[in-house]
C-alpha cells in the first residue's frame, strides 16, 4: 500500500523554525511519520496518570501501512477518535510516544533521522522498526478487559 501522507511541496525543513501553532494543514498533517502507535489503544492509570500503550489497535487501523484506513471519515467509525491539532497538543502530547514528531516538537525536540521529513522516504519509519507494522492485534479480537495482557513494556 502507498503512503497517503503527501509531503510534496512543502517549504524546506519547516519544522524546524515554524511553531506548530503556526503551520499550515499540509504542514501538520506532514508532520505525522505513519508508524501507527497513536491508533494503539491505550491504558491510562488514573491514579497516576501513566499511560501505557497496548499492542491491541483500533479497528481502523491498517497493519501493513500503519495508517487509519478511513482517515477522513474515521471519526464516523470511532468517535473517540483524538484529532491532533495545533490548538490541542499541549493537552495530548503525554498519551503520544516518545517518538512522535507532534510530541517533539511540541517539547522542543528534533525529528529523529528515520522521519520522513528528514529522510526523504516513507519507508524509513518501517525500516527502522519504528512502526506497528505486522505486530499489532485488532480491537475487536480483544475483549477490553483483557488489554492488560497486551500491554508493551517499551515503545522505542
Amino acid at each position: 500500500m502507498s503512503n497517503k501522507i503527501d509531503r510534496s511541496g512543502l517549504r524546506p525543513n519547516f519544522w524546524e523554525s515554524i511553531p506548530l501553532t503556526k503551520m499550515n494543514s499540509r504542514e501538520w498533517e506532514a508532520l505525522c511519520d505513519g508508524c501507527g502507535k497513536c491508533c494503539l489503544n491505550k491504558l491510562e492509570d488514573e491514579d497516576t496518570g501513566e499511560v501505557a500503550f497496548t499492542r491491541v489497535a483500533c479497528r481502523l487501523l491498517d497493519d501493513d501501512s500503519c495508517q487509519c484506513g478511513q482517515y477522513e471519515i474515521r471519526k464516523q467509525f470511532v468517535p473517540e477518535c483524538v484529532s491532533l491539532k495545533p490548538e490541542t497538543i499541549k493537552d495530548v502530547a503525554y498519551w503520544l510516544p516518545a517518538t512522535c514528531a507532534y510530541r517533539l516538537l511540541h517539547e522542543g525536540k528534533p525529528l529523529n533521522d528515520w522521519h520522513p521529513l528528514v529522510s526523504g522516504d516513507p519507508q524509513t519509519v518501517h525500516t527502522a522498526g519504528i512502526s506497528v507494522r505486522g505486530w499489532t492485534i485488532p480491537e475487536f479480537e480483544v475483549a477490553e478487559e483483557d488489554w492488560e495482557d497486551y500491554i508493551i513494556e517499551d515503545l522505542s
